[in-house]
């Protein structure tokens, strides 16, 4: 979800100035996603400029309140009409972070793996707290949005789970015994040997 198109749906419900849009934003969504009152007033700032949003007369307390436009409503009603495509969301830090330890030398993978488990699960508890705390009708958004977080912790979970399994069934073998000099039957006769053994 963009900004932008956060502030725009709420702007749908009425006017607001900048730090009702953020309180409202964040009850919208339980707080999962703090929003700091300067990305509000910047993200206000390109919505005016392309005439998405228009300000409105100071209040009295020096608050200066906005209103979505027609062509507000429009991109509005474009972006809730248009699927989201995984080449528009964030690259997967976790998948590069893992591919970069595979090829870094000194790097433990395993371990890596291992901690980021322990970190997911223990946001995987978190969320489920915050889940059943509450069960009001009005709760329905953010838990709606807890539910999505809940999902992917529980994704990139099995996925963590692959991951090492997938890392022991590569798991390189052994050096290789060193080659017998030329002509040598009996040495190499034992090195055949030795690398059957390692095989099994």
């Amino acid at each position: 979800m963009s900004i932008r198109h956060g502030l725009l749906a709420l702007l749908e419900r009425g006017q607001m100035y900048g730090y009702q849009l953020r309180a409202a934003f964040e009850e919208s969504t339980g707080s999962t996603w703090p929003l700091n009152i300067g990305q509000v007033y910047t993200t206000l700032s390109r919505l005016e400029r392309d005439g998405l949003v228009r300000p409105l007369p100071e209040s009295e307390a020096g608050q200066r309140p906005y209103e979505i436009t027609d062509a507000g409503r429009a991109d509005l009603a474009l972006w809730f009409a248009t699927p989201i495509s995984r080449t528009d969301r964030p690259r997967d830090e976790l998948a590069i972070k893992l591919a970069l330890a595979l090829t870094t030398p000194g790097v433990d993978v395993r371990s890596v793996v291992q901690a980021q488990r322990s970190a997911t699960m223990r946001a995987l508890q978190e969320l489920t707290r915050l889940k059943y705390g509450s069960n009001r009708p009005e709760d329905l958004p953010w838990r709606l949005v807890l539910d999505s977080m809940v999902f992917q912790a529980e994704a990139e979970v099995r996925w963590l789970d692959h991951c090492e399994t997938s890392l022991v069934r590569h798991q390189p073998s052994g050096p290789a015994p060193p080659a017998p000099p030329p002509g040598d039957a009996d040495a190499r006769d034992a090195a055949r040997w030795a690398g059957e053994e390692a095989r099994r």
